[in-house]
């Protein structure tokens, strides 16, 4: 119960933010029309920007920018979401390697803590959260995020919401790196996109909600 959930693809964490909205009695932020008249809550349905009410008070998946910003803490130019440029597995939950300056970790592998075999997650709040309070934005699962796949600008945005439509093939993107990557992926600013109808036991999903 204090793992993080795995195992799901895109369209159940979308459907999940939703039933957990209503389940909450709060208002859905995803439906199946550019309208906003009927909540999605079945099928696989690859709905764009303008079927997301934005300013509704439930659930939904941080869009790319939201999910970097809250990753690093409130640092800029870091590589990690403690505020440093070093990763060891006293930190994160990841895949220690010689191959990055940057991974100093004096064991090498999967994290001890996990399976020698095949990694596997560990419990929230076992390592210290970032600044924002935080647990896990580097390493242990994969997180689904909302944006397609698309150019992610260097410059800074207000509030950015990715791509209209995918530009590269139905995919969407996924952030944060897992107990199965090396340290370059559990960088803040690594990205990387799969298909949404994908799911592993890496890949879960960080719920928002508007402040």
């Amino acid at each position: 119960n204090n793992h993080p959930v795995v195992n799901v693809n895109w369209y159940d964490c979308i459907k999940w933010c939703n039933a957990r909205s209503q389940k909450e009695q709060l208002s859905p932020c995803y439906f199946t029309d550019p309208g906003l008249t009927t909540p999605y809550k079945t099928g696989t349905l690859n709905i764009s920007n303008d079927c997301v009410q934005w300013s509704a008070n439930g659930y939904r998946l941080p869009t790319e920018s939201e999910w970097e910003k809250a990753a690093r803490g409130g640092w800029q130019g870091r590589l990690f979401p403690w505020g440093g440029d070093m990763i060891q597995h006293a930190r994160a939950n990841y895949c220690a390697t010689n191959t990055y300056s940057y991974d100093t970790s004096p064991t090498l592998g999967y994290h001890p803590g996990t399976s020698p075999v095949l990694p596997r997650t560990l419990p929230v709040g076992s390592f210290e959260p970032n600044a924002y309070g935080l647990y896990d934005m580097a390493g242990n699962a994969f997180e689904w995020v909302w944006d397609w796949y698309g150019d992610y600008s260097a410059t800074y945005q207000t509030d950015a919401r990715g791509p209209i439509t995918g530009q590269y093939g139905v995919l969407r993107m996924v952030r944060g790196g897992s107990c199965f990557n090396f340290a370059n992926v559990a960088r803040s600013a690594y990205r990387y996109s799969i298909t949404p109808e994908w799911f592993y036991h890496d890949l879960g999903l960080r719920c928002v909600r508007n402040p």
